[in-house]
Order: structure tokens, then sequence, then C-alpha cells
């Protein structure tokens, strides 16, 4: 981005030179489009760099514009050319070879394309300069030698394959043998290891490559960094694939390959050095010609290097020489050969010479080969001083020069040298030679001539204008004898240049004819000659010769033109209807030749198309000469001429409709007046391809170039007359063709599909283009042509058609909105011209559906384009598309409407049909667009009722479309109100307008549930919400729309929501709504959503077995066996007994998965959904919803508050009011109910095992019981099963259920039923240990201290069991005047009640019972228990252990055996969180909190009591009353009960004797207990005269004398009930008198008398404020006084005083 800014700012400052700015434009643009594509923006179109109006260009160009955009690279740095030249970026760095040398300069190689794709070697080849011996002393000799040490090889294509940017070393080798130097590189190169080794471990070069592309100019402004270090090219060996025009070069280059040499009279070979020298004419020595490589600076010798004592040294050093070409003449190469000597004077003894001439005397250089050259003796330098004497002996053997003719001694000694000359001005053909010097042998010409054709196409451009001069010459010297093969030479020159490797000099003869040519008569003679080829094209034997010469046309006429130019210059236009009647004599045999057919692939055919194909290069030369229109009318007459069969052959038809392609793209075709002349041929064989659906590319292109050159709104009387023209010749043809390769299957190529899509889009744009154009006069034409209306209606439909195809989406790109906001502009337009010829031909009695039909489903697809919902785009995107074309959807909407009301009664052929499409477009939000198109469905209604007295079709369709595209997105809940107010206010007067109310509410409410449902699909996880919302929209269907295809359609998708809920059950139970629907028939069915064609019993069956499934997998079995017998009976009735015996075995598999695994009873909590802001299925309503495994109520209501993230818990069962049902929020109402089982049979039966009582307890269930406070009174109209129950009866019910579950659990945990034990465990816990479940601080302000006194009268470890199970609701709505507190204590209560005896009794055994069901459980639980739990199971031990005593029970053996093995825990704190102790005085406000808990039977404390985290001395141990208070000698009470209980009781208060068993009365008192200390804080039974001794010795102050009563008769009146609480539990329980004094130690500050307010206090006594401060949940012990009669708190005070004075 800052990088886009720095050149915005760069262009904006304006110091940019045109070439800069273009290229800063260009990269600029190139990263916007590129940008844009990432974001997924629309492509911008743009010409020259800047954006473009589409509105100005032809909708062919802009299609162009945006085609190019899309296919343009971004950001490319390089230009990638077909053949261009490729530079060799190499550096080689010297590394460790015998000490560092630096490194080497860079170098430049150019390459070609073709040698890219060869394999190509670098190859280094190292030489030592120093001593001959490599291990000579230093001083041994002065004379330094070139020696031949290592080479390296590297494969260009490999390094350019592999990806690292590192340098690469390469190794460097040396041969075994010096006389395989000359091909060490080779040898290395085929790997003959044999033949060469190492050098040394650290030898090497680093080398590194990169290859560039482009010409060397373009590489040095691309890559100027490169070109400052001194950069050397390396030039091709040889020229370079494409021979540039200009380009000097004269280099020879010599190989020194080797030598053959004698003895000389030495016992060893000889050490022969090369020495060479360039000479010219004189004898001197050339100065620096002699080039050793790029880089190296040029010699004037050149030494090879020395093989040691060998006379046939082979040496393969290449030299170039760059001699200039006025030097070459006369120069000759001598090479000097000398014996190099290893003695100490190092000398260099010449003994021999050799020499070549670089230039024989007839001008040819020397050729290019290997020469074998004489080696002359000689031992004296100065011989060589004067180059005349040698130069006239032979040199090559052979050969001789000049007039010399001695003979050449013989010889052994030889050399051989191989030459390659590489010259732009120098040649070394003879031919070429004879022909450029003409004038001196006149008698040659002919020769000559017919020789041309063999010369080097290399020679000839090389001496291009010479060659042209020379021919030109000789025509103008003798035309007759010399004008055809003249003539026949510059066809052959013309046709050389349409090589690509000689294809840039074209320019270079465009210069020459411009410049140069000077034959002024020329034209004649080459009329004439190609009127005499063209002629004769019928001739089989001319047809090669023929051939050539029509491929040369262009530079004939081009030859023809200028010399005519030239010679009416000459001669002031002279002879002109001379040459104008040659012309037209030619251009009549062109005609003639082109108007030949022939059939099939012939002779003529081809030469016609090589014609054509460059026919039409000729007319910007005849314009030279001619008037536009005339050369129009040539043009015309020829291209008219063409024969209008197509099936001859293929070829040519390509090539003529490829002329005709040219011609347009001609400047001939640009002028408006040529144009006018050339459009009909043209479109005459556009039309007859197109017809015939071939060459379908071209044609494209054709039309696109001449729609290009037609500009929008351009009202020149030329362009619409050129518009009248198209549309009568090509648009039938056209929409035909659109139609025809749309319905095409698109290729599988990549490449033929982007092809296919090009042509498309081409015939597209020009359609759309040419409708543009069109005016209100043209359109009139256009329908005014057709003859019959059958016409009319066919040429409707097509067009229809086509605007249906071009508004697909993958028409065109999805980023070319642009494209399509043009194309949509053209198609609403046309439609607005057409619709009136369709109201004006087809209405009344010519009314057609069929095209009416097409018209209204253009117009509905059109409306419902994606492109054009504005909603959708940006404000700025949206603000242009308005500004330049409106709202399409509106103006079509209101061109629907009005064509609608003209059907009048035809209106009834598209009731229903087209209620679908109409009510897709009305959910477009689009406020006028609904306006304006829903009241067509009050038509609807209207008209239907008319025919048929009812609209139940309209109402039909709306339900079926409605479903389908709400679920799509489409639709909101401002549509729901507006198609229910606009219709309703649309039908007041109608006499229907009772039945058209009812349909409006039914469609109203499935949009609400649609809308509903489709907003909860949007969620990702499958919850309650989705389900019931499916659930809801599935039972309208059902009961209000009686949809059945619908309704099993949402059968299916529930259950696929059950399904990934893992909602087994429940997914089971859903399909049976389908199954329920089927009957075991033969009826075929048809393919059904997954399911194929088959019978209704097939179905059926298989529906029966994906149910058994679903129950098996969620643990129903009883549910599946039940599926199981029914198909079986249906296999049994068929006799399918293999089937019938897999049906039983799953039948026994059931059985047996019922017996051994174990199920978990679930929770079942009733949900209330308060308030409107629930969606309407659930809006004021309430279910029972079943619990997953392990959840209780916090984890449940979690669950449903994360579904419905708004809603506010309520903290009451109380029956929400009118202001909660009405209120704009949220409310949910969560708290537990209980089953009530209906198969009571099954559950009351002995011998039932448990694992099948559980299923019938939980399941099959259609009530269930929750407790809810209400008044007495009245009774409440809301709810008439309200039923009182008394605390003891619920007690005995709940322990009844407790003690069940208990006995459940343990038998599946003693039956390894049970893989997890935390159900057990969780229960044991549960009743054992009371602060498991919570504390009394959310107690204290609802429980009423008559409950209170109830339970601990009956046993302490009620208060225990029954505060941990009773129902929230039910302490809270205990009726006071139902027990007297004080009644519990006396003994005539049981007489004036006896109706609760035996409910007392009752539930002390159950208590009891329940003890031992407890002791049971634990010593299986030790049994399972996992060892990261032995510390709970500690717990409960300790805990029971607690239990058992207070109940008076003496611990069994097991018990005993429990309580030494795991003694109690001095650590023992509460496991209940601080949350679940609420704080009752809490403000309304916080009540609804959501991290308030719920009101749950199962979730809330166990007790009211919390276990204190107190050390072993301050634990407290709670003596429960016991049964003293019952009168076991009641005739009333059963037998059992009349036993007295011989254990030791935990009621009785004697410490110091024995208790008595009877009193005189003969009642029955309680048993003997042992003496046991006292306990701080104890709750004492006081009755009678022996309550005030118990008291004294128990109480830390003595009971004053005024409230000593009767028997206890008001006793407990007058006393309070005192306890401490707080998050350590409640603690400790006094009894104290009302009347006497509260002692001031105990609680500071206050007076037993004025207790006014509640208050908390710290260990040092100190007032802390009122309990309203939250400081309940404070981890001091607070206490609590609580008045019995005034049933209401006191008020608080610390722990630590109560102990303090118990202590004292």
């Amino acid at each position: 981005m800052n990088e886009i800014l720095d050149l915005r700012r760069q262009v904006l400052v304006g110091h940019l030179t045109h070439d800069r700015m273009k290229d800063v434009k260009r990269h600029i643009t190139a990263r916007l489009d590129w940008g844009n594509e990432q974001l997924g923006l629309d492509l911008v179109p743009r010409k020259e760099y800047a954006m473009v109006d589409p509105e100005e260009i032809s909708i062919t160009e802009l299609y162009r514009l945006i085609l190019s955009e899309k296919r343009r690279p971004v950001a490319t740095e390089t230009n990638q050319g077909f053949d261009l030249k490729s530079v060799l970026d190499l550096e080689t760095l010297h590394r460790n070879i015998l000490g560092p040398m630096g490194n080497f300069k860079i170098s430049g190689l150019d390459l070609g394309s073709s040698e890219l794709r060869k394999d190509i070697y670098i190859t280094v080849h190292i030489i030592r300069i120093g001593r001959m011996g490599a291990g000579e002393k230093k001083n041994a000799c002065n004379v330094q030698y070139r020696r031949p040490f290592g080479c390296a090889v590297l494969s260009i294509a490999d390094l350019l394959a592999g990806d690292s940017k590192d340098d690469l070393v390469l190794k460097v080798y040396m041969c075994n043998t010096e006389s395989d130097w000359y091909q060490i590189h080779e040898n290395i190169i085929k790997k003959l290891n044999a033949r060469y080794n190492l050098t040394g471990s650290n030898a090497g070069l680093a080398v590194s490559l990169q290859l560039l592309h482009g010409d060397i100019e373009q590489i040095r402004r691309e890559y100027t960094s490169r070109f400052t270090h001194g950069v050397s090219i390396t030039r091709k060996l040889g020229f370079s694939n494409i021979i540039m025009p200009g380009e000097m070069r004269n280099d020879l280059y010599i190989t020194v390959e080797r030598g053959e040499f004698e003895k000389g009279g030495k016992s060893v070979a000889r050490n022969v050095e090369v020495t060479m020298h360039v000479v010219d004419s004189s004898g001197q020595i050339l100065k620096d010609f002699i080039s050793f490589g790029s880089g190296e600076p040029p010699a004037s010798e050149y030494h090879s290097f020395v093989l040691y004592h060998n006379n046939g040294p082979r040496w393969a050093e290449l030299l170039k020489l760059p001699i200039p070409v006025d030097k070459f003449r006369g120069a000759h190469i001598r090479c000097e050969f000398r014996h190099c000597s290893t003695k100490e004077k190092g000398e260099k003894k010449l003994f021999g010479f050799s020499f070549v001439p670089l230039m024989q005397e007839n001008g040819r250089t020397l050729p290019d080969g290997t020469h074998e050259l004489i080696v002359h003796k000689c031992e004296e330098n100065a011989n060589l001083q004067d180059s005349g004497r040698y130069l006239k002996l032979p040199f090559s053997k052979g050969i001789s020069v000049g007039n010399n003719s001695q003979a050449v001694k013989t010889t052994k000694e030889s050399f051989w040298i191989t030459s390659f000359l590489c010259s732009t001005k120098l040649t070394q053909n003879g031919d070429m030679l004879d022909l450029l010097k003409w004038r001196t042998h006149p008698d040659k010409i002919a020769g000559c001539l017919s020789k041309l054709k063999e010369i080097d196409g290399s020679e000839i451009v090389k001496f291009l204008q010479d060659t042209l001069d020379t021919l030109f010459g000789i025509l103008d010297e003798n035309s007759q004898k010399y004008g055809s093969k003249v003539f026949d030479c510059l066809v052959h020159i013309i046709n050389l240049l349409q090589d690509s490797k000689f294809h840039h000099f074209k320019p270079v003869m465009d210069t020459y004819i411009e410049s140069h040519f000077a034959g002024a008569l020329a034209y004649r003679d080459l009329i004439k000659v190609l009127k005499w080829h063209i002629d004769r094209v019928t001739e089989v034997e001319l047809h090669d010769h023929i051939q050539e010469v029509l491929k040369a046309q262009e530079y004939i006429f081009k030859y023809i033109v200028q010399s005519r130019r030239l010679f009416s210059i000459a001669t002031g236009g002279q002879n002109e209807e001379e040459f104008r009647c040659c012309i037209q004599e030619l251009l009549m045999s062109v005609r003639f030749f082109l108007s030949q057919e022939s059939k099939g692939t012939s002779a003529l055919s081809q030469l016609q198309a090589v014609f054509l194909s460059s026919f039409p290069s000729v007319y910007s030369e005849l314009l030279k000469l001619f008037d536009v229109r005339e050369v129009a009318n040539l043009v015309h007459d020829a291209l008219g001429s063409l024969p209008t069969v197509m099936h001859g052959d293929e070829s040519l038809q390509a090539v003529k409709l490829q002329s005709i392609g040219k011609t347009v793209e001609s400047h001939l075709y640009t002028n408006p007046d040529s144009r006018c002349i050339l459009l009909p041929v043209v479109l005459h064989h556009l039309h007859m391809h197109l017809q015939e659906q071939k060459d379908l590319i071209m044609c494209a292109r054709i039309l696109s170039n001449i729609f290009c050159l037609i500009k929008k709104n351009s009202s020149e009387k030329s362009v619409l007359e050129e518009i009248d023209v198209i549309v009568n010749s090509l648009l039938d043809i056209l929409l035909r063709t659109i139609l025809e390769i749309t319905s095409r299957p698109q290729p599988s190529g990549s490449a033929m599909r982007l092809q296919f899509q090009d042509v498309t889009g081409e015939f597209v744009s020009c359609l759309l283009s040419l409708l543009r154009q069109m005016t209100d006069r043209h359109y009139q034409q256009l329908l005014d042509s057709f003859n019959t209306k059958e016409d009319l209606r066919d040429f409707l439909l097509q067009i229809f058609t086509v605007f249906r195809i071009l508004i697909r989406p993958e028409m065109f790109p999805k980023d070319w909105t642009v494209m399509r906001l043009v194309a949509n502009n053209v198609i609403i337009t046309t439609v607005l011209y057409l619709s009136d010829a369709l109201r004006k031909n087809f209405l009344n009695e010519n009314f057609d559906y069929k095209i009416w039909d097409s018209y209204f489903f253009l117009a509905v697809i059109f409306i419902n384009q994606l492109c054009l919902q504005l909603e959708m785009f940006t404000p700025s995107k949206k603000k242009k598309v308005l500004e330049k074309y409106g709202d399409m959807r509106v103006t079509m909407g209101c061109e629907i409407f009005s064509m609608w009301q003209n059907l009048g009664e035809h209106k009834l052929h598209f009731i229903p049909a087209l209620i679908g499409p109409f009510l897709e477009v009305t959910l477009i939000p689009q406020p006028d667009l609904r306006n304006v198109m829903i009241p067509i469905f009050h038509d609807m209604m209207d008209w239907e009722q008319r025919r048929s007295g009812n609209f139940k079709q309209v109402e039909a369709k709306l339900i079926d479309k409605l479903d389908s595209l709400m679920s799509e997105g489409k639709g909101d809940e401002t549509y729901r109100e507006l198609f229910n107010s606009i219709l309703l206010k649309k039908i007041e007067r109608e006499t229907w307008r009772e039945s058209g109310v009812s349909l409006i509410a039914t469609v109203t409410r499935l949009m609400e549930r649609l809308l509903d449902y489709r907003d909860c699909m949007k969620m990702g996880e499958v919850d309650g919400k989705k389900i019931g919302c499916t659930v809801s929209l599935l039972n309208f269907y059902k009961t209000e729309l009686n949809k059945e295809e619908m309704y099993i359609r949402y059968i299916h998708k529930l259950y696929d929501l059950h399904l990934k809920a893992q909602n087994f059950t429940e997914a089971a139970y859903t399909l049976l709504l389908y199954d329920e629907l089927l009957e075991w028939s033969d009826r075929p069915l048809r393919e059904f959503l997954t399911y194929p064609m088959q019978t209704e019993w097939q179905r059926k069956e298989c529906l029966h077995l994906t149910i058994i499934q679903n129950f098996d997998r969620g643990k129903c079995w009883e549910n599946g066996i039940i599926l199981c017998r029914k198909i079986a009976e249906q296999y049994e009735s068929y006799y399918d007994y293999r089937n019938l015996s897999k049906m039983r075995m799953m039948e026994a598999s059931l059985y047996d998965k019922i017996m051994d695994q174990q199920r978990l009873e679930p929770e079942f909590f009733r949900v209330g959904f308060y308030g409107k802001k629930f969606p309407f299925f659930l809006r004021n309503k309430e279910f029972v919803c079943r619990g997953h495994d392990y959840e209780r109520l916090e984890a449940f209501q979690q669950r449903m508050l994360n579904e419905f993230p708004h809603a506010i818990a309520m903290q009451h069962a109380n029956q929400p009011d009118e202001t909660i049902f009405q209120a704009e929020a949220q409310y949910l109402q969560i708290y537990a109910v209980t089953p009530i089982p209906e198969n009571q049979e099954v559950l009351q039966r002995d011998g039932i095992p448990d694992n099948i009582k559980s299923f019938y307890k939980v399941n099959h269930i259609w009530r269930f019981r929750y407790d809810r406070p209400f008044h007495k009174g009245t009774k409440d109209k809301e709810n008439e099963f309200k039923v009182e129950m008394s605390p003891l009866e619920n007690a005995i019910e709940v322990l009844e259920n407790k003690n069940q579950q208990l006995r459940t659990l343990i038998s599946q945990c003693q039956t390894r039923q049970m893989q997890n034990i935390n159900p057990l465990t969780m229960c044991l816990n549960g009743v054992i240990d009371a602060a498991v479940n919570g504390g009394v601080a959310r107690y204290q302000e609802l429980l009423p201290s008559t409950f209170l006194a109830i339970l601990f009268s009956v046993n302490a470890f009620a208060c225990f069991t029954c505060f941990s199970l009773l129902p929230y609701e039910a302490q809270s709505s205990v009726s006071l005047g139902a027990f007297d507190f004080e009644a519990f204590f006396v003994k005539e209560y049981i007489l004036n009640h006896p109706e609760d005896g035996e409910k007392i009794t009752r539930l002390r055994e159950l208590m009891l019972e329940q003890a031992q069901i407890l002791e049971f459980g634990l010593a299986v639980h030790e049994k399972v228990v996992p060892q990261d739990m032995r510390p709970l199971h500690k717990k409960l031990v300790d805990q029971f252990f607690v239990m058992k005593s207070s109940l008076g029970i003496q611990p069994s053996p097991s018990t005993s055996s429990l309580s030494s093995t795991h003694s109690a825990s001095p650590n023992v704190t509460s496991s209940a969180p601080s949350s679940a102790r609420a704080s009752p005085l809490l403000s309304d406000k916080h009540k609804h909190s959501r991290e308030n808990s719920c009101l749950s039977p199962r979730e809330r404390p166990c007790s009211a009591i919390y276990p204190t985290p107190l050390e072993t001395s301050q634990r407290m141990l709670f003596n429960h009353i016991g049964d003293g208070a019952l009168p076991r000698s009641d005739s009333n009470l059963p037998g059992a009960d009349k036993a007295v209980n011989t254990t030791p009781s935990s009621w009785s208060l004697d410490s110091g004797k024995e208790a008595r068993n009877t009193s005189e009365s003969g009642k029955l008192i309680s048993p003997p207990v042992p003496p046991r200390p006292v306990q701080t804080g104890e709750l004492m039974d006081i009755s009678g005269d022996e309550a005030q001794e118990q008291v004294a010795q128990r109480s830390a102050y003595p009971i004053p004398g005024s409230v000593q009563g009767q028997a206890g008769n008001t006793l407990f009146s007058d006393w309070f009930i005192i306890g401490t609480l707080g998050n350590h539990g409640f603690q400790t329980i006094f009894a104290w008198d009302r009347t006497s004094t509260v002692p001031a130690d105990i609680i500071p500050g206050m007076t037993s008398n004025a207790i006014e307010s509640t208050k908390t206090y710290d260990f040092d006594g100190e007032d802390m404020g009122d309990v309203g401060s939250g400081l309940l949940d404070a981890p001091i012990a607070q206490l609590l006084i609580s008045d019995t009669e005034d049933e209401e708190f006191e008020g608080f005070m610390e722990d630590e005083a109560v102990d303090e004075a118990a202590d004292e």
C-alpha cells in the first residue's frame, strides 16, 4: 500500500517521462486489480490504465477490456517472449587452486531458445603458468610455459532446475595422461572415470548462474546493476536464431587442433609450442587482433600450452580473430613451431612454420572447415620477416597459390586448424559473388539467377540491398529476356523473409522499397508476370510455383505501387488509365480465380486459400493509388466472387473467414464510406458460417470488431443504416447461435473450456451491442418485418429464451458486475419494447399461453438475479448503481403488474403456476417491489374463487413455496406483516372475505413458524430450540395444514437433529411418526427423500429396522422388543423363516441387554417459557424435559440458559402473573418434577428384578408431581389438581423413594451392572453427609419454626434426611395450624391426633430401614470404590457412625469394622458451594439473577445442617428425639410397633442412671440408655418435671423458677430455639426461656426482652451491622435466635460466645 501511495504521488507531481509514467500507471493498476481480486471486489474495466464508462464504449469493447483485465498477469516484472534471446549471467569464483587466485570476471552468454533446450555444459580448463615440471626447482629455468592443470564441468540444465541460489562448487579433475587433455571435458561429461582423477581434496570452483530473458538492450535497462562491473557479452559462435538488420559482425574463429612432427634428430619427442600471428599484406604483424576469450584484453600473438615430450600434440584451443573487413584482403595467419627445452637455459628453438591466407584472389574468404597445413622447415626467425618469400609457397597440402609451380617436398609433418567465419560483410559463396558482379560477366546472368535459390538464406539477407539492386538492375537491362527469372528470384527472396529466422529483415525490405528502390518501369513487368501466373492456376504442373508467387503478393504489390509512384513522379502521371486497366484486368483474373469451385481438398482450393490469406495486406497499397470507394468496390467484388458452397474444403472456408476478418480489421473498413460498401458482403459470409455453425471463434471475433466501430448513441445516418443491415441480416441467426452454443456441454479441458467461454461471451456482447444500438424505429421495423404471427411468436420465444440464458449466474464471472449491469439494462429496455408487441398480438382470441409464460418466467428470474440485489451492496456502490440504472427490479416488477392486469380472464391459465415465482419476487426486501407485487395474490384469489368457488389451489401453492423459499433465507418479519396488512385491506369488500382472512391468517402463521425455524437453524450446535422449533412446524403441517409430504419431510429433519444430538430414543420415536402412516401392503411408493422406489411393505420394514436400531442405541430395549414382535409377525405370515430367525435373535439380544446392562434413571424438569421474546412455539408455554445422564438441576438450568442467553431465571415456583406473560423479555422457570408411573402393577409385584422395574419408573409417564406454594381458601381455578400434604406424609413418601433408589443402585453395583459407581457414591453421600447438597442459610427465612419442631419431635435423623429430600415448596408452604410446636412434646398429642401415630411409626421404620440399607451399601461401596475416592468413602463411614449413634443403634460388627478401619477425619469440610447457600434477605432483583440456584428437591441440601469443620473435640453430635413420645400401648398401632426397642435410645437425656422402661400408667417409655458425656449445644426434649432437671444439668445457666410449668404444657411456648449458622453450617442449637434474661455475655449489647433486629457480630463481640449487608456467607460462625411463637428470626450472635457460655 505504501508503494502504491508513493507511486501515486509521483503521478500527481507530473515530473515523470512519458515512458516512466506509463510504467508507473501500469504498475499501480496491476496492484489495485490484484488487491480487488484478493478482497473479492468487482473487476474494474480500464483502457490505457484509466477507468472507462461502460456507457461510452461499445459492449463488445467493454467485454474485451474486462477479459484482458481478467487474463492480465499481475505484477510481472520480466517480459516472456516467444523466441527472445536469453543471457546467461555467469560468475565463477576461483577457490583454493594452488592458493587464492582472485575472481573471474562476470560474463554474459547470448543463448537462443533452441540452445536452452539442449544439453549445455560450462567447461573450465585451468592452465598452469610456470616451469615445465611442477616439481622443478625455482632456479632451474626462468622461462614460463603454459601447462595443462585441471578441468571442471557444469551442466546448465541441472543448475537451472535447482531451487538453491547458493554458489555451486565444482570439482576440478586432471587427466591421467597429458595426451588426453584435449578431450578431458568430454570424458568428465561421459563419466569415463578411468581417464581422469581429482586434483586435490580442497580444489574447487564456486559458480553462480542466473537466466535472464529478453534481448540485450532490454536486459541492460532492467538489470542496470549487473552491467556496472565490467560485464562482457560472449556472443554466440555463429549467428543467432534471429539475425537483426544492421548487426555488424566480422569474426573469424580459429581452432588450433593438432600437429604431427618429427623428432628432428632427438632421442625423445619434442615439447612443441605454437605461436600464432596475424600478418597483413605488407608483412607487418597486426596488433591486438587475437582474442583468447570474452573479457580478456586482445593480444598480438598467441602461445599454445606445451605437452611434455609429445610429437603429436592435440591442443583444441579456440581463438577469435576480430579482423576488420578492410584488413581482411591480403592478410594471412602464420603459426610458428618451437621446441621448448627443459635445460637450465630454457630455450625455445624455432623448427618450422605454417601459414594460411584469409581471402582468395577472387574475393572468397577462407572456407569454413578443417585445414591441413604444410609445416615448412625454418630455423631462423629472420627468414619469416619477409612474408613475400613464403607466401608463394603452398600453404595446404594439395593447393598451390599463384604462378608458383614448384613441387612441394613431401613431409610427414602437418598442422591442422579449423576455421569458421561469422561475418555480415564477407562471403564464402562464389555464386553470390558472381551475381553481385553480374556486369563483369554478362554471359553468366542467367546461370547466376538460377543459382540464387541454392544460396543459403543468411548469405542473401546479409547482402539484401545489394541483391535487390542487382535483380532490378538486370530487369531494367533486359526485361524481355530476364523478366520472368528476375520475378522468380524476387519471389524467392520475399518468401525467404517469411521464415522466422529472417522475419526481422522485413523492415529492411520495407526501407529499401521506400528509400532505395528505383525501378520506375518495373510495375509493368511485375503486373504482367503476376497476371500470367494467376491465369494459369488450373495448370497442375505450375501449382507449386504459383503458390510461391501468391504467398509473395503483398510485397509484389508494394513493388508495383512504388514503381508506379516513381513513374508518376518522373513523368507527371502519364499512362494512368493504362495502369488502371492493368490493375482492373489483374483483379478480374483474381475474381475469376476465386470464383472457381473445387470439390473437396484440391490444388485449386489450396491456391485460393494462399491468395486469401495475404490478399487483405494489399488493401493499404491500393489505397496509395486509388480512392477509398474504388478500393472498397474492388475488394467487394473480389470477396463477393467467392463461392457460397459451404460443403467444400473446410480449410478454405476457414481461410476465407480469416480473410474477411482481416478485411474488417483493416484501415479500409474503418472508413465509413468504404464500410457501407463492404458490410453487406461481410455479413453475407458471416451468415453462411453461422448458419452452418462453423468457425464460430472467428465469426465471434469478426462480429466483435464490427460492433467495436459502432459507438453508443451514435446518431449518424450511416450508423443507423448499418444497424438496419445488421438487424435484417444477423439478429435472427445470432440468437440461434447463442442458443446452440449454450446448449452444448462444456469441454473437459481447461484450455478448451476457456475458449468456449470466450466465444460465448463474444457472441453475447455482440447481441447486447446490437440491441443497445437499436432505436424505436429499428424495433418497429423489426416487428413489422414478420409476415405472420407465427414468425413473431417464434422470434419472441427465441429472444426470451436467450435473455434467460444471459442472466444465468455462470454467464459471466462473479466479479464482472459492470458487465452484468450493462447486460441487464439492455435486456429490460428490450423487454419493454417487446411487451407492447405481446399485448397487441397475443391477447384475447390470439392468446398464446407459451409466450406469456415465457415472458413472466423471464421477468421473475430477472428480478431475482443476485447482481441486482442492491441491499447486498456497499452504500457507495448502491448509490452509483441507482444513479446510473435505477432499481431495475422495481421497473420490471411494475411491468409484470401491468402485463398481469392486461390478461383479464386469461389469468386463470397462470393459477397456480405463477404463485411460486411471484411469491419469490415479493420476498425480495424491496418495499416498492413488494407493494407492487403482493396485490397480485389478491387478484389470483379472486379469479380462483370465481372459477371454483374457493382458492384451495392458491393456498396449497403458497404453503408449498413458502417452505422452500424461506428455508433458502428469503423473507423477513417485515414481509410477514406487509403481506398480512396488504391482503387484508384488499379483501375487505370481497364476498369471500371470511375464507380469505382464514387463508391469510394460516399463511401468516406459517411464515412466523418458518422464520423462527430458519433463525434456529442458523445456530451451530443442535439444541432444544432447534428441536422444539422443528416439532412445532411439523405439528403445524399435520394438524392445521394437513400437508402429509411436508409433515414427513420435517419428520426426517427432526430425526436428523436427534441423531446429531445423539438422542437415539427420541430419534426412534420421531421415525415412528412416519411408520404409523404406512401399512403392511404392496402398494408401490415413489422415490422420496433418501428412500428408493419400493413397496409400502418394504419401506415399513426398513423403518422398523432403523427404529429398532435407534431404540437399541438409546437403551430403550423394551420398545425395541415390541417392534421386533410386530415385524416378526409379518415374517411369520410370509413364512420368511430366515428373517424371522434373525428377528427373534435380535429380540433375545434386547432381553439380555435389559438384564445385563445398566441404565441410569433420568431427572425430569418442568420448564416454563414466559414472555414475548421467546419464539412463538415456546412463548408462555410449559414443558416437562428429561435430563441427560448425570444431569442435575443446576446443569440443566445452565444448559437452558446457554440456549437462551438473554433469559432471566425465576427463583420461585409460583404461577407467573399476567405481567410476566406480556413482558418484552424472556423468563425461565425451572424446577424438578417427579414422574408418576402408570404401570404400578409391575412396580409393586415382588420378584421382578430392579433392572426391569427401572424402565417403568421413568418411561411411558404421563403424569408428574411437583410442589408449589398456595394459600388455603377458595379453590384455585388455574389448578384443580392441587393437593395439600402434611410434612409427615411427604417425608414418608420421599424416604420410601430414596430407600428404593438405594436398593437399586446397590443391587446394580453388586451384580456388576454398573460400570461407573458414581451414582451410588453420590446417593450415599447425599443421604449420609447432609452438607453435600446445601446449607441452612437458604431456609432460615423460608422454613417455619413449627415444621422444624415437627421434624425434631420425630427424630433428629428426620431433620437430617427429610430436609434433604423434601421439596422446597412443601417446606415453605406447610400450614402452621396443622401442628403445634409443643404438641409433639406432650403425651396427649397422640391421643388428640391418633391419625398421625401410624405415620410417625412408619417414618421411624423407614429411618431404621434406611440405616440398614446404608450400612450394607457402604460395605458394597468399599469393595468397588477406586483408590482416588477412598477419602470420600472414609468420610461417609464416619458420618454414618455418627448417624447410627444419633439413632440409638448399637454399632454392628460390620459398622464397627467400618468405623475402626476408617476413622473420622478431623478436617471434614462442606462440599456445598457457597453459591448454593444464597441469602433469603437479598433484594428481588438479585433473586432473578441467573447465578442463583433454582428450586429442586434433588439439588437442594439434604439437610438444614452442615457438618462443622472443627476439631474433634468441638464436633457436634446431634441427639435426635426418639420414640419416647409414642404410645406403644395404643391398640391402633400394628404389632411390630408395640415391641419395645431394646437398643439404646438417643433421645434419653438422663446421664446419671438407667431410664425406666415403663411408667406406672403403663405407657411405653424410652429404653435404657448408657451414660454418655454431655455435648455442648444439644437440643433437648423437655417434658414435665424431668425437663427442669435435665435443662439445669445441661445448661450453663440455671432455669428461673418462673418457667417451671406443668408437664411441659406451656414450656416451649416461652422458649427460644437458638442456633448458629454460616458457611460452617448449622452448628449448635439451644432452648432458652423467653421470660428469662438472655446472658449479656452470649449476646453482647442486647436484652432478652428487647430483641429488635437481626445483627451479626465478630469474635470480639463488636457489632457488624444488619444481616442484609450480605455477610451471611462470611467465614465466621453466626448465631440464630428464633422465637417459636412469633415465627421470625430475631438476631445473630457469635458461635464463640455460645461455646464460652457453655464452658462456664
